[in-house]
């Protein structure tokens, strides 16, 4: 008996491990099918909730021939006049800041009979190619340049008298957009009669330029001429002074340079704005009677020497519709030094 219990008892701890281990395979095998049918399940959930987010944006089809402007001073003034044939407005879907703005629009659209989408920030960002368009966007079909001969058509309202000096502004290749729009922008605000631009190598018209303009280029007409020089000669013929601008005096040759503190306006002028980079070409300079330079507030580091086209030219225009601002400028506690400035 105690061999046998001993035999018994040898035998025990390995017996025991097998039947042990033969339960648990049996357990695993029972358990293991509802396990993976169960993640099975949660697994498909889990792909269902991560796909939402990547549902893609509506597809908007652009009716032949339009556009998109956006912003709320251009989209505003465009829905305002009859310059533009008008297809859709899409407003953002608003919260409780905005809902006074949005429902100013639909008004204006539904007194215009345009259709109003309400969409997501989303659809409105693929609209405007990611431009700030501040909730809302409108397609329409472009505006074009005029042709001189419209310009020279008398156009006087808002009190205009044929005896107030004309001023008109001249572009030669501004190709930048927002330049482009801080110009119109200016040139609308400080009275310039006329805006003219040469074809080559210039900005069009485009959504940027009226959202850089504030929306001033939807209610100011922009004039183009493919031969500028002709129109520059025939504009002196009758009786018109024009009159360059140059950054660096030294660099202008038989025409004289003077501050644009001290020009003198005595008859119809057209001011001329060469482009970005160039500044005037040469061809132009020598139409011109005399040429404008502003002189700086400083000595001026190499590379910071001129001001942007923009504000350059907003100051040339307020000089000569008189515009002036005295400003003081402290020296230290007991001398002071006043300046002439001009702003816009």
């Amino acid at each position: 008996m105690a061999g046998a219990f001993t035999a018994r008892e040898g035998l025990a701890p390995r017996s025991r491990p097998r039947l042990w281990h033969k339960s648990y395979e049996r357990g695993a095998r029972q358990a293991v099918p509802a396990k993976r049918e169960s993640w099975s399940l949660r697994e498909g959930d889990f792909l269902k909730v991560r796909k939402r987010p990547e549902r893609k944006p509506l597809s908007i089809e652009r009716a032949q021939g339009s556009e998109f402007l956006f912003g709320i001073a251009p989209c505003s003034l465009a829905l305002s006049q009859s310059r533009r044939n008008l297809f859709r407005l899409f407003l953002k879907q608003s919260n409780n800041s905005q809902r006074l703005v949005m429902s100013e629009f639909v008004l204006q659209a539904t007194s215009r009979g345009v259709p109003v989408h309400h969409v997501k920030r989303r659809e409105l960002d693929a609209l405007c190619r990611g431009q700030v368009h501040q909730g809302v966007c409108l397609e329409a079909t472009p505006l074009h340049f005029k042709s001189l001969e419209e310009a020279e058509k008398p156009d006087l309202g808002d009190g205009e008298s044929t005896n107030r000096q004309l001023i008109w502004l001249v572009l030669e290749q501004i190709q930048d957009p927002m330049n482009l729009g801080a110009l119109l922008r200016s040139a609308y605000f400080l009275g310039v009669d006329r805006v003219v631009t040469s074809q080559r190598n210039s900005c069009p018209l485009t959504p940027t330029v009226s959202k850089a303009s504030s929306g001033a280029m939807e209610v100011f007409d922009v004039y183009s001429t493919d031969d500028l020089r002709s129109f520059l000669k025939a504009k002196t013929a009758e009786g018109w002074e024009v009159v360059g601008t140059v950054s660096k005096p030294e660099d202008v040759e038989n025409v004289p340079v003077i501050s644009c503190l001290e020009f003198q306006w005595t008859k119809p002028v057209i001011i001329v704005i060469g482009s970005e980079g160039d500044g005037l070409s040469l061809e132009t300079q020598l139409l011109c009677h005399r040429m404008l330079a502003i002189p700086p507030g400083r000595a001026l580091h190499p590379g910071i020497e001129s001001l942007n086209v923009s504000v350059a030219t907003g100051k040339r225009a307020s000089e000569h519709r008189g515009i002036t601002v005295q400003i003081s400028v402290f020296k230290n506690q007991t001398n002071t030094l006043a300046h002439r400035r001009s702003f816009f």
